[in-house]
């Protein structure tokens, strides 16, 4: 009787914290929107003269799950060339402003968007990815409307919005290239990373409870989002940025993406004195220097 009491609160403790774990997954506390503006503001990331400055149009677009996507327009008159800059975990659009001027002053379009239960789109749960891409797949569609015939358009993403550019790899070869800064090579690999750094504790059994409680709750299994997967036949232009001193998503991830791309033209940037994020604020010039020789190479 001891050892059934035993076994059933050991149970009772996995599933619990299996709860708690998806809950930090798929419902994680993020930044408020105009929060956002305010932290890239005072970071000196968003220069409020500047930005306002710029003629934009604020558009709502639908998600193929219901809900609408907020998103920014800048227009370089006259071009048909595009960038869709996809923003990271638990932040806005406003986190993508900092890479618009790479794009903007070579002629090129900028579209910027919240993901899904982020910023003021609509959407309930976050999926790492996996139905995100298909969010931005639609925000592809809308642009190649709006350019036209001949139209050209690329995707950036940083963080989270990397791993989805290159899951959105796999489904659209209509896009030109992709840019995927400091992206993680797969959800499990991460979730398993986190889980020991921020909370010291191996992986399993929790991993795996937190894994089923969320394919009940939001349809997937963490196996499922797997962007080094995802890119293994994808023949798309892909450029790989990591700062080298990344403790949250380790930079091994991007260079292992880098090897895994078997196709097509790749490029891998190791950004120096760079944390998560940081590679282009950290190194601005060099950054800059090499988006504009990858666009180059491969005639954008």
């Amino acid at each position: 009787m001891l050892a059934g009491i035993l076994v059933g609160g050991i149970v009772l403790i996995v599933l619990m914290g299996g709860i708690y774990f998806s809950q930090q997954v798929i419902k994680p506390k993020c930044f408020k929107y105009e929060e956002t503006y305010k932290i890239e503001v005072d970071k000196g990331k968003i220069v409020k003269e500047k930005f306002n400055s710029l003629k934009r149009e604020e558009i709502k677009i639908k998600s193929p799950y219901g809900y609408e996507l907020n998103t920014m327009y800048f227009e370089v008159p006259n071009s048909n060339k595009a960038v869709i800059i996809c923003h990271g975990i638990t932040y806005t659009l406003y986190g993508s402003v900092k890479y618009m001027d790479i794009f903007l002053k070579r002629g090129i379009s900028v579209l910027i968007y919240d993901h899904r239960n982020h910023g003021l789109s609509g959407g309930k749960n976050t999926t790492f990815g996996h139905y995100e891409r298909y969010d931005l797949k639609a925000v592809t569609d809308w642009l190649f409307t709006r350019l036209g015939d001949g139209g050209k358009v690329g995707i950036m993403g940083e963080s989270m919005g990397a791993a989805t550019v290159l899951l959105n790899s796999e489904i659209d070869d209509r896009v030109s290239f992709y840019i995927a800064d400091c992206a993680y090579s797969s959800m499990s690999g991460i979730l398993k990373y986190r889980m020991r750094k921020d909370f010291h504790i191996y992986p399993f059994p929790l991993y795996y409870s937190a894994s089923l409680i969320t394919k009940i709750r939001a349809g997937i299994f963490f196996r499922e989002v797997s962007p080094i997967k995802a890119i293994e036949n994808v023949e798309t232009p892909i450029f790989f940025i990591h700062g080298k001193n990344d403790d949250y998503v380790p930079y091994q991830m991007s260079v292992d993406m880098y090897n895994a791309k078997k196709k097509g033209f790749k490029k891998i940037y190791l950004a120096p004195n760079a944390g998560h994020a940081e590679a282009y604020w950290n190194n601005k010039d060099e950054y800059d220097t090499l988006v504009g020789e990858f666009l180059e190479q491969i005639v954008f």
